[in-house]
């Protein structure tokens, strides 16, 4: 089985239909119920029938509260790296172990040329404070390569120094260079308080993450305070957790698109096993770039789909833990 998997990471960055999306979600199903232990058990609570082929909503979603209970692997293997989540003091953060590093930096870099083209024509800019202050999270890896693949001289983090960030971003702007900020939200707003100007070349990518620093706010009352201060049109959003290696990006109002090894349907809140296809649930996602791991995964966020598979996120169902992307609801 572990040669299956290295036939299929080739195929699943080069997804062009949802035909082909349903039949490799088929195989490697297959392959992480018999090379993962947990998520086989899952399964076999579920009584899922694993001879068949089935429609994505067939398929098990393990709950991702599993990540922080349990080694979640396909295989068994000495991870590249461990991501953690954010998190709190009082809570216990979920851990990725990732077999292959190069899967995640092909999945972001392939999902950041399907939305923003070549990385070379931008400057990246991380205002990531609470990110930054540990060594194990997965947006600031991302980031950090974007930084240095864009090769721009002015490219780089801003932990705290508002004023450095203010000065850089406009001489960019002077310069008529088109920039990416990626910032945390209780830094954006922070930003946005001490400093503002208009931005006509740089498009501002709010990560979610208030960290406790700020009251919750829903996306889009960020987005408001964030577009009056910065006199621009839109603010982009990223969404992706520590249990994925793909991303989804929403550059317009609110919905996220994902890229095509990527697919979020819906379950029931009241009933964690009947899964829909579209309309308003508890996020369920599948990530094919998520081999070694587990590609099906039951969040704990509450939103929309709609028709065209693009989506929104409205916040955490209740009791569940605040994490770093907490929103609320709308």
């Amino acid at each position: 089985m572990e040669s299956m998997a290295g036939e299929y990471e080739s195929k699943i960055f080069a997804v062009k239909n949802n035909d082909e999306f349903v039949a490799i979600a088929n195989d490697v199903f297959q392959f992480q119920y018999h090379n993962n232990q947990v998520y086989k058990q899952w399964c076999d609570r579920i009584g899922v029938n694993v001879a068949s082929s089935l429609a994505l909503h067939q398929i098990p979603y393990l709950p991702i509260s599993f990540f922080k209970s349990h080694t979640i692997t396909s295989t068994l293997f000495k991870p590249t790296t461990i991501f953690e989540s954010s998190g709190t003091t009082t809570t216990i953060n979920s851990k990725h172990f990732v077999k292959d590093i190069t899967l995640y930096k092909k999945s972001f870099n392939t999902t950041f040329k399907a939305f923003y083209g070549d990385i070379k024509d931008w400057c990246i800019l991380g205002l990531l404070p609470s990110y930054l202050e540990r060594n194990n999270s997965s947006l600031i890896m991302m980031v950090q390569e974007l930084i240095s693949e864009s090769k721009h001289p002015q490219s780089g983090f801003y932990l705290n120094d508002l004023d450095l960030l203010f000065t850089t971003i406009q001489q960019l702007e002077n310069a008529q260079q088109k920039t990416l900020l990626f910032g945390v939200t209780f830094a954006l707003l922070d930003f946005a308080e001490k400093h503002k100007l208009p931005l006509n070349y740089t498009t501002i990518i709010e990560t979610g993450g208030m960290k406790g620093r700020r009251k919750e706010m829903t996306r889009s009352e960020v987005h408001a305070i964030l577009k009056e201060s910065f006199q621009t049109n839109s603010i982009h959003s990223e969404y992706g957790m520590t249990e994925l290696l793909s991303q989804a990006y929403a550059t317009s109002n609110g919905k996220f698109i994902c890229p095509p090894y990527m697919k979020v349907l819906l379950r029931e809140e009241d009933d964690p096993l009947q899964i829909l296809q579209k309309g308003r649930g508890v996020l369920q996602i599948i990530d094919l770039a998520n081999i070694y791991s587990c590609s099906f995964i039951a969040t704990e966020d509450v939103g929309i789909v709609y028709e065209d598979g693009s989506f929104e996120v409205h916040g955490r169902l209740d009791n569940t833990d605040i994490r770093g992307c907490s929103l609320l609801v709308v």
